[in-house]
């Protein structure tokens, strides 16, 4: 086994088991490039400031980029038995340049590299979340603008409530995903600044220009403490926490798309192409797809929990505990861009059942607040109304009616405010229409809202 970079303190070798417990390159192996990419600007910055040559910095520069050609060229392998990419990279190079590649790690420790490979690794990953996400959002957007009439029932604790639309209930899927492209660019602003120049914990004695390399790589700023950049991985886990809230709106829809599959709602029908069937039961669709978004939740929220508690009790500044923070991030990264990228076609292909949907609606007395609205209209305190309308809905039950059926003669015995408008009024198709209130699901306040929302995600996809 070749020596460790840091081997000249030890007077033997690391045991064989320590080292690939200790090794970190099957996971952060991923960060290649960014690793190249961040010593490319420390290299050009070590020859603009003098500390080595200019010479032995383009060398530096054009034997990096040359083992980045190779890597993505498959030329090159990563050696499993390197400690982590940071130490392959720079043995690849020793063994290219020789003496000239053994400069490059100047003015720097693994504890800064490791982070400002980390942040702009993060940095990409979140950008292709986004695009994602802006795609699902737009893939509810055009199925709203088809169902703006498609009348079905809203729920309060399972339990029909009142009258909305299909594509009002998409359309808050859709403030859902506006805020979760919100809190990317949050955790993702806060994780825009740079490390590199920390060094292990307290900088360094070389006279560096810490703004050139953040520049370089596209930060805002250089971290202004140096301890800090090195000890801590907040921003880690504030992107956990929002790819959390996002795999909780999609584990929400698809907890709702599972029961509207099934032949007690049978609202939707999933595409052959994005169900399963079972092994003994020929009947079965299963909505697996939906399933395995909502069990994953868990999973991305447990790497939440490992995050939070790696960092809980660490004292400053670097711990090995922090390796930790990569295995954790990059499995919530992979499988929320993962369940995003197969919910997008699952739900453009469903089909949307709306005659099931609009009977489930005439169901369930979800025209009763408006039944008491009718009479509020005319003059009647509400909780009068309110109290009218509930003894008009147990009689209907008693009798095998609905409100809609209920003879004239029943309701006037109620009170003479009722006239035959009382049917126009609490019809499925006036219920809705009238809901007009901001954020409401008549069909003209819903195309308000698609614009709307078409407006803010036009902000993110501009970004």
């Amino acid at each position: 086994m070749a020596d460790m970079m840091w081997a000249g303190r030890f007077s033997k070798q690391v045991d064989e088991t320590v080292n690939a417990f200790n090794s970190s390159i099957a996971f952060d192996g991923r960060m290649y490039r960014h690793d190249i990419q961040g010593s490319i600007a420390h290299a050009e910055m070590l020859g603009d400031c003098g500390i080595i040559t200019k010479q032995d910095s383009l060398e530096i520069i054009g034997g990096l980029k040359d083992i980045l050609a190779d890597i993505d060229a498959g030329k090159l392998e990563l050696d499993p038995n390197a400690e982590d990419i940071h130490m392959f990279v720079e043995a690849e190079l020793t063994r290219r340049l020789g003496d000239v590649g053994k400069r490059l790690h100047t003015s720097r420790s693994r504890n800064d590299q490791v982070a400002v490979d980390l942040r702009l690794y993060l940095r990409d990953e979140i950008a292709e979340i986004k695009q994602l996400v802006i795609k699902l959002a737009d893939t509810l957007i055009n199925m709203a603008k088809d169902h703006t009439d498609t009348i079905m029932p809203g729920y309060t604790h399972l339990q029909r409530a009142q009258p909305i639309t299909f594509a009002h209930h998409l359309m808050a899927y859709v403030w859902m995903l506006l805020r979760d492209l919100g809190r990317l660019d949050d955790a993702c602003e806060r994780m825009n600044v740079c490390p590199l120049g920390s060094g292990a914990l307290a900088g360094t004695t070389y006279h560096t220009n810490r703004k050139q390399t953040s520049d370089a790589l596209g930060f805002i700023e250089p971290m202004p403490n140096s301890l800090d950049g090195v000890s801590d991985r907040d921003y880690c886990v504030e992107l956990c926490c929002a790819l959390s809230l996002l795999m909780t709106h999609l584990s929400r829809f698809s907890e709702e798309i599972i029961l509207w599959c099934s032949w007690e709602f049978k609202f939707v029908e999933l595409d052959d192409a994005f169900a399963t069937g079972s092994s003994i039961m020929p009947q079965k669709k299963n909505p697996d797809v939906t399933e395995l978004i909502r069990g994953k939740t868990g999973r991305v929220n447990g790497d939440l929990v490992t995050l939070l508690t790696m960092m809980k009790g660490l004292p400053l500044a670097y711990n090995k505990d922090m390796q930790e923070d990569k295995e954790a991030v990059f499995d919530a990264v992979d499988n929320v861009k993962l369940c995003v990228k197969t919910f997008i076609p699952m739900l453009a292909t469903m089909r949307v059942i709306k005659e099931n949907m609009r009977n489930a609606a005439a169901r369930g007395f979800i025209n009763a607040t408006d039944c008491a609205d009718y009479l509020v209209k005319k003059g009647m305190p509400f909780r009068d109304a309110y109290k009218i309308t509930g003894t008009l809905v147990a009689e209907c039950i008693e009798k095998g009616l609905t409100l809609e059926t209920l003879p004239i003669a029943d309701y006037k015995a109620k009170t003479e405010l009722f006239t035959d408008d009382v049917y126009d009024a609490i019809s499925l198709d006036t219920c809705v229409r009238e809901r007009k209130s901001q954020g409401g699901p008549s069909p003209d306040e819903v195309i308000r809202q698609i614009a709307l929302a078409e407006d803010r995600l036009g902000a993110f996809r501009n970004d």
